[in-house]
């Protein structure tokens, strides 16, 4: 008889560890700012071009810095200034194959030039104005609302905003297709990870089973 294959042993124990981590909406969210006075813009490829070219320019005060949660984010708690902000926010995220369909975002900012919002490289949303959510997702001028049909796989969120003082918290939530309730971005933000001890008790006993399958001629 044959021998049970090592190979295909450590295939199946990987493609059973996978199936018990499940498939994740963990988040990869990245701040970054530089300096601008500008005023606000008319369109959102300005606003991404404009923000772009402030964050190139390294200015004390400003920087680059990943998040483990989309919530109360200022750059003033990251990098000291509070005036003359342009802000971009990148989402990284995965839809799997049962989520697919019509995802709801929404973003509470402070951006009192205004900004725009883009998913996968298109211009999603624009407010040339001063935008100020304050914490409560009451009034839709004050932040931004925008649904997208999004197929399995990844996706970027980007928004784009320039702040003139104060520097206001921010937050950004995600409704996936289905879902009841808004959820806000974060490393954590979906993921069914077992335990390790769970993972490691599983492939030991599948190498158990291999190597009694071995054991038989």
């Amino acid at each position: 008889m044959k021998t049970f294959s090592t190979k295909l042993l450590l295939a199946l124990i990987t493609a059973a560890c996978t199936m018990l981590v499940g498939n994740a909406h963990a988040s990869t969210i990245t701040l970054s700012t530089g300096f601008s006075g500008s005023g606000p813009l008319g369109t959102a490829a300005e606003y991404k071009s404009t923000v772009d070219a402030a964050i190139a320019i390294p200015t004390s005060g400003y920087g680059t810095t990943s998040l483990a949660v989309f919530d109360n984010v200022s750059n003033q708690a990251f990098f000291g200034s509070n005036s003359d902000i342009a802000y971009k926010y990148n989402v990284d995220f995965d839809v799997t194959a049962s989520d697919a369909g019509l995802w709801h975002f929404r973003a509470g900012v402070d951006f009192g030039s205004g900004g725009a919002v883009f998913i996968d490289g298109v211009a999603i949303d624009t407010k040339s104005y001063d935008i100020w959510w304050n914490g409560a997702y009451s009034d839709p001028s004050q932040y931004f609302l925008f649904s997208a049909a999004l197929g399995s796989g990844m996706h970027t969120l980007s928004i784009y905003g320039i702040e003139g003082c104060c520097d206001g918290a921010s937050q950004a939530q995600f409704r996936a297709a289905g879902a009841e309730t808004f959820t806000t971005f974060s490393t954590t933000d979906g993921a069914t990870v077992p335990e390790p001890a769970t993972l490691a008790l599983f492939g030991l006993g599948l190498l158990g089973f291999g190597l009694g399958r071995k054991r038989k001629v």
